[in-house]
Formats: C-alpha cells, structure tokens, sequence
C-alpha cells in the first residue's frame, strides 16, 4: 500500500489534530504523533488533505505541523539532514524514526550505510532509556513507543526488582557492525548490545552462557587502539565484566582451564583501564566491573602445593551440585576436623594461613557476582568455621578477600567491595580473630596505620580493591 505513495506528509508536532475539514473548529477524528506518515491528497486553505492509512481515514492537518517528502531520491538529503540533527535530541525519537522510515524508501540501497543504522539504533536506544527512566503516566512517550513499533523498531520488556525495563533488541546496532563504520559507531554499537541490564532474567544457564560468549564476540568487534583513551576504557571495561562472568559460569560447567583463562583476561582488561582517562559518567561502572572481576578474580591462581604439616583443606564431591570442604589435622591428639558443603565455588588457590596456623582462609564464590569469605579456625581440640559475607545484605554483587594477618594472628584483615544502593561501597578492615568483630575500618587502605602496615605483599600485588 505504501509503496504507491508519491509524498507524505511527516508529523512533526505533538500532538496534531486530524480534522474532518480545514478548519480547527471542525471535528477531531484522530490525534497524531512525532513521527506518524500521512498521504497526501492536496491542500486547502493552509491545510493538507490527508489520508492515514494506519487509521484507515481521511482528513486535513495544518501544514505547519507537518513537513511534506516526496519519495524519490531528491529527498534523500533532507531527510538525512533531519535525522543528524534529531539523532542527539532528547524526546525526539519518534521522529527521527519516522524519518529514517521515510528515507529507506527513498533511497538506493548503495545510499543506506553504517551511518544511518547507527542514528537509528542511538534514537531506538535512547527511546527505550526514556521508557524505563519514565514512571509516570506519559502520553507523548506512549504514542512515541507505538509510533516506533509501527516502523518495525523492537522494544522489549523485563520485570527486575519489581521495575520494568525497556531495551531496544538492537538491530540497526547488527547492521553497524556488520556493514562497518567508524570505530566510535562500531563502539557504541558493541556497548548496546553487551549490556548487562538488558539480559532477560527468565534465561536458563545454557542460553546465559551462550549470550556472554555472543557478547564476548560482539566486544572482540572493536579495536581499542582506533579509539580516543577515554572511549577506549568503556570498552576494557564491558570486556572486564564479560570475562569475569564467563570465568564463573565455565568453572560451573566443569571447565577450570576455561575459567582460568576468561579471569586472566578480565584482570588484564580491568588493568588497561586509563584511571586519568576514565570520564566521569564512567566512573560507576568502572567500580561495578572492578567488584565483577574481583568476585571471579582466584579463579585464575594456580593451586600452590600441600603444606606438610599442619591442617590440610581439601575439596571433596558432595550431593549432586555440591562441593564439601574439609579440614582436618593429622597426627595423635590432633584437633577434630570439620566439613561444610555448599553449591557454590571454593577457591583452593586462594587459601592463605596465618604463620601460627591457627586460622585457614578460603574464597568461595556463592553466585556469578557474590564471593565470600570462609575462616576456619583451631579452638582447642576442635576446628570450626565462620563465614564473612561482603556485607549484610542480599547477596547481588560484592567479594570480600583476605589482605593479611597481624604478626601475632590475633587479628584479619580484609577488603570488601559491595554494591548497596547503587553505589559501590570499598572498606579495608582489621577484625579480631575469635570473634570476627571489626576493629578499625577505613574507606581506603592509607587512612588506616594498622591495616596498612600489616597487609601483606602477596595481596597488594593481585588484588584489584586497590585501584
């Protein structure tokens, strides 16, 4: 049907009245939107006479609230014109879509390259920001979104913590990637299309797992070296995120050396991050990457050897799922061992002891973002376990790690790093040792003396709290 229309008439004003006849006392019969098509049949008395063909009727608009394209390649440039200039233009969504509808008709297939599919993926994504920014009952937003869908541009939903989000499924994003483009539109593609906010939550664990592989090859797309140093870390940064993802869920498989390799490549993806360059909308996520990464980061140490004396830690099969760790001392009179299991994932590798020995400490990574601390300690003829959590919250992203002992083991220190209120929280502790109280705590390791002069080299040298 639309393909024997010769000029349309482009709704540029919200909202416009279709009349019944050119006058504006006349009857309204439709209200119309940024964005909508009409055909054109003539005009009078300063009004088009119009037909919508989504609404199936005729009328007349005033002519200053539209603007008139006749489809053929003489109109291509105006129509480019107008999408530059709304593709930056808050609110204007609808219609620079719109436009952009208009002009792939219009056009020759050699005149529709990476540049227009990566104005069209910026205005879908914006629109889909304002959706779910927007929490009142707004009327131009609501035309706005049915006026995109009306063009074929996708928008999905996802119920999280009660809030609904709106993401654009990204397919002019594809097409920028696919035809080429700047290495700022191949960016900026790769960034919408790798976030993790828009991963629909009903996923099971192997198409999870086959989406952070896609996004790991969506984010390999992008040459960092092409970019300014500032654009250049939001990409270390999604690449960081991904990777320390990818490392948990491969260790979950029953990959270690997979893990092992996407943990490296998430530390050295954090480390390429410019701290001088990093802009400041980016700061948030940069933190947020960092407690990912920090969360998956003992995935990538090696398992050193047995101590040959003393307790001994050791990961035995449990129920399906499960791993138990158990400690236990050999040798007559020994102190009683103990075991606990869990479905989450003990890292052996990173197990540190006091110099005394009374005090073994082990990360277990409980989810893909929550990693705790286990402390077990010797107590007269017995051992016995305690858990430190990032913070006394529910679990959703945050670690907690050992940085040392005090030199006589009456006193841990730790780092943790969680995310509460959207905002991430770092606190660098020193805990007494029987009850696992806190001592002192500062917000960075200098403003505290003691946690400072007692942390040890090991620690300052691979963790990533120190940033």
């Amino acid at each position: 049907m639309l393909a024997t229309l010769v000029a349309i008439a482009l709704v540029v004003q919200d909202p416009t009245p279709l009349r019944a006849a050119p006058q504006d006392s006349s009857t309204r019969q439709a209200t119309l939107w940024q964005g909508e098509w009409l055909e054109v049949r003539g005009e009078k008395q300063g009004f088009l006479q119009v037909y919508d063909h989504r609404r199936e009727r005729p009328g007349y608009v005033r002519a200053s609230h539209v603007r008139v394209y006749a489809l053929d390649e003489a109109s291509v440039p105006r129509l480019q014109a107008v999408m530059e200039f709304v593709k930056e233009t808050p609110g204007a969504e609808a219609l620079g879509i719109g436009h952009a509808a208009a002009l792939l008709r219009a056009a020759k297939a050699s005149q529709v390259g990476p540049d227009f599919f990566d104005a069209l993926g910026t205005m879908a994504e914006r629109l889909a920001r304002r959706a779910t920014s927007n929490r009142s009952q707004d009327t131009a937003l609501a035309a706005h979104l049915d006026v995109a869908a009306l063009y074929g541009v996708k928008l999905v939903s996802f119920e999280r913590e009660g809030r609904t989000r709106v993401c654009y499924d990204g397919e002019a994003f594809r097409r920028v990637l696919a035809l080429g483009g700047t290495p700022q539109a191949r960016l900026q593609a790769a960034l919408a299309l790798t976030r993790a906010e828009c991963i629909d939550p009903a996923l099971g664990p192997v198409e999870l797992h086959a989406l952070h592989l896609w996004r790991r090859s969506v984010l390999a797309q992008v040459d960092a070296g092409a970019l300014p140093p500032y654009l250049a870390n939001r990409l270390h940064l999604r690449r960081a995120e991904v990777e320390a993802t990818l490392a948990y869920q491969f260790v979950r498989r029953g990959e270690p050396a997979l893990g092992a390799e996407a943990s490296t490549r998430s530390v050295e993806a954090l480390a390429r991050v410019s701290r001088v360059d990093l802009a400041e909308e980016d700061r948030a996520a940069s933190a947020l990457a960092a407690v990912r990464v920090g969360a998956s980061r003992a995935a990538s140490e090696t398992v050193g050897p047995a101590p040959t004396a003393g307790a001994r830690l050791s990961a035995v099969p449990g129920a399906p799922g499960e791993t138990c760790l158990r400690l236990d001392e050999a040798g007559q009179g020994a102190p009683r061992g103990v075991e606990r299991c869990t479905y989450g994932l003990p890292w052996l590798a990173s197990e540190r002891r006091s110099a005394q020995g009374a005090v073994v400490t082990v990360a277990v990574q409980m989810l893909e973002g929550w990693t705790e601390l286990w402390v077990f300690q010797r107590e007269g003829d017995a051992w016995r376990l305690d858990t430190l959590a990032p913070a006394t919250v529910e679990p959703s992203l945050g670690y907690v790690e050992l940085a040392g002992f005090s030199p006589d083991g009456s006193r841990l220190l730790v780092a943790r790093e969680v995310l509460i209120d959207g905002r991430v929280k770092s606190s660098f502790q020193v805990l007494k040792r029987d009850t696992l109280t806190v001592e002192r705590s500062a917000e960075r390791p200098e403003d505290s003396g003691t946690f400072h002069r007692w942390s040890s080299a090991d620690w300052r040298g691979r963790t990533v709290s120190l940033r």
